[in-house]
């Protein structure tokens, strides 16, 4: 009989990814009395400093900045109830194309090898039942979205661990909604952009290709909060503009592709542990 808890395991790239697109399972899972552990991926470093500054202007200090972003993520973490936090510290990498990429210890430029080898001690430590991270490419293209997928589908291969894995998504859908509501609170009078539409509608999946639909309005302010702990990022997370109860209305399911799972539970399923409990 195995005694050790049934644990969910999502590895993400930066500060505040956990909430906004996991924090919904992270806290309705914990609720349920499940483990769940946080693995961050990179420091943060290329987020926004105090008072605004961006990365590469004057008076941005990316040591600080990971420092802030630190606290705000054991902030969030406590928010969303999640048992263990682990971080790997990589730099943040920055968008795709800045020269943060390529700088000495950014993720980006971490060997895959080498950062898979460092979380397969941690799935071996723990391990999870179940694994979240991003798609190939990383949802949107961010490179370390893409890396953190690298890193966690090479130490599932290394461990030979075979928990249920999953990718987080959106369904095509959702993301017509989002662009929608985007251009209400830019301004009821905007017109659409059209290169922004076009980049909207390549985001996720059509609805009939998610596998799993998760239900977790009734956490939709656990992860509001959440998100909101990452202030300092404020100015880029669109989410906390639209306030707590549209945001819930919005964002309460969490959808995901199922790319791994030993169980046979049928599709589409709601919850990621179907055929575990």
């Amino acid at each position: 009989m195995n005694d050790s808890p049934l644990t969910l395991l999502a590895v993400h790239a930066h500060p505040d990814d956990e909430a906004t697109g996991t924090g919904g399972v992270l806290a309705r899972y914990a609720a349920e009395g499940i483990r769940t552990v946080l693995v961050t991926c990179t420091d943060g470093g290329c987020g926004d400093g105090p008072g605004g500054v961006k990365p590469g202007d004057p008076g941005h200090d990316p040591a600080a900045v990971a420092l802030m972003r630190r606290q705000e993520l054991e902030t969030s973490c406590q928010v969303l109830k999640i048992s263990h936090l682990e971080t790997l510290d990589y730099a943040d990498s920055g968008m795709m194309g800045w020269p943060t990429n390529d700088a000495p210890g950014s993720f980006w430029r971490t060997p895959v090898e080498e950062g898979a080898a460092r979380l397969a001690e941690l799935l071996r430590r723990y391990r999870p039942d179940v694994v979240v991270t991003y798609d190939e490419n990383g949802f949107y293209g961010h490179p370390d979205h893409i890396q953190a997928n690298r890193i966690t589908m090479a130490a599932l291969e290394m461990t030979g661990l075979t928990p249920k894995v999953y990718w987080t998504t959106a369904p095509r859908s959702m993301m017509q909604r989002f662009g929608e509501v985007m251009r209400e609170f830019g301004g009821e009078a905007q017109e659409p952009d059209p290169a922004e539409a076009a980049a909207l509608a390549e985001i996720g999946l059509p609805d009939e290709e998610i596998t799993t639909w998760v239900d977790t309005s009734a956490f939709g302010g656990q992860k509001f909060d959440a998100l909101a702990a990452h202030a300092s990022q404020g100015e880029n997370i669109f989410f906390l503009k639209m306030g707590q109860e549209r945001f819930t209305e919005l964002m309460g399911v969490e959808t995901f592709v199922r790319v791994h799972d030993t169980t046979d539970a049928a599709v589409p399923e709601n919850d990621l542990f179907a055929g575990l409990r």
